[in-house]
């Protein structure tokens, strides 16, 4: 079963004369139940602008964005995703928990299954050590890791991460995968954007390359061992060269 759907996605944005800036350009692509995909593409590829769109937040221009066959603007469609933006704001004068309890309210949860989900949470991103401290007096990784807990209140079947280890250090960013590799075993479905590229090649099964808003290469990352050097090295050289250096004919490994 298709999780995502993006078809013939356009998203334009007005310019004060000028002809509008097309963000995302005709952009085609699948993510399958219960794969972990990587979305890459360097600052400005239109990442942002697309993810956007899945969560119903940016209105297409043409082409459509669907959710397990729903319309991405269906409110059935969004209550099935877990989401974490790129720059998550949480009120300085809650603690996690108090924000955990506020986003689960906002799901429709309740009482002691709400209480207890959270403690979960609080427990899976190792934080119930700092569940009732104010948030401004936590880090940026533990903020994060408060987001990332936010993500997956309701259990979720997907969940939509924007850049999801900003912040975290070497042992968070580990402790990250594992939790997305548990989630992925649970048969939830993965789809997020990242710079860190050792990141995404330890967990993913797939890779989608965009550049100024088109789709230019995608891969099971089962494909591209011993074809290429590493996936940072093929990433750069195909973004380099606005395509996928794979499909040139006689290209080396």
């Amino acid at each position: 079963m298709r999780a995502i759907e993006v078809r013939e996605l356009v998203v334009a944005y007005r310019r004060w004369f000028k002809p509008p800036f097309r963000a995302v350009d005709g952009l085609s692509f699948e993510v399958y139940q219960g794969e972990i995909v990587g979305f890459l593409g360097v600052n400005g590829a239109g990442k942002t602008s697309t993810i956007k769109t899945l969560m119903g937040f940016q209105t297409p221009t043409s082409g459509e964005a669907r959710i397990f066959g729903m319309d991405a603007t269906d409110a059935r469609a969004r209550q099935l995703v877990g989401f974490l933006p790129e720059t998550a704001l949480y009120s300085p004068y809650l603690t996690p928990y108090e924000t955990l309890r506020l986003y689960g309210e906002l799901h429709g949860l309740r009482g002691r299954p709400l209480h207890a989900q959270i403690e979960a949470l609080l427990e899976a991103v190792k934080l119930t050590h700092k569940a009732h401290i104010l948030n401004k007096n936590l880090s940026k990784g533990m903020l994060q890791r408060v987001g990332i807990a936010q993500a997956l209140l309701g259990d979720p079947k997907l969940l939509i991460l924007d850049e999801v280890s900003s912040g975290l250090d070497p042992i968070g960013k580990r402790e990250l995968r594992d939790l997305l590799v548990t989630q992925r075993e649970r048969g939830v479905t993965i789809f997020f954007s990242s710079h860190e590229l050792a990141e995404v090649a330890s967990i993913c099964d797939r890779i989608l390359v965009v550049h100024q808003g088109k789709l230019i290469a995608e891969h099971r990352l089962s494909d591209l061992v011993g074809r290429v050097d590493s996936l940072e090295d093929y990433f750069i050289r195909t973004v380099q060269a606005g395509h996928d250096i794979l499909n040139e004919e006689g290209q080396a490994a």
